[in-house]
């Protein structure tokens, strides 16, 4: 004859609640850490896409003699030498989604390239900071 035991094998209430207590803390200690990861590596990837942008800015200045007036004439130009394009697909947009700032002639180099940030306006602080190539 067998004896059947009334326990039954599982969690209970209290030890699901522990452990959700201790993922909940493990999670408040890891989650601002990785988040300020994220922002700096969107950071280095705007530099990343500016130090693209800019080998392929020169290549077209070595093709054609100077600068174009837009990144748009990296994709397409009718200028006498313009050997394009020089860049693989569309001109790419920041990591926060905007378009990158192009001028030339630049105030201090030959131009000027540069991300506004999260915000999207020129100048700012930690996250709306601008990064500028050079």
């Amino acid at each position: 004859m067998r004896c059947y035991s009334t326990r039954r094998s599982g969690f209970t209430l209290i030890e699901l609640l522990i452990v959700m207590v201790i993922l909940g803390l493990l999670a408040s200690l890891v989650a601002p850490t990785m988040f300020s990861k994220v922002e700096s590596s969107k950071r280095n990837t705007a530099t990343a896409q500016m130090e693209m942008l800019a080998t392929s800015l020169d290549a077209f200045r070595l093709d054609v003699g100077k600068y174009p007036d837009n990144l748009n004439e990296l994709l397409n130009s009718d200028r006498k030498g313009w050997d394009g394009p020089y860049l693989p697909k569309d001109v790419p947009m920041d990591p926060w989604g905007n378009p990158y700032v192009y001028r030339f002639p630049g105030q201090s180099h030959a131009y000027d390239l540069l991300s506004l940030g999260a915000d999207g306006v020129d100048g700012g602080e930690e996250d709306n900071a601008d990064v500028s190539y050079r």
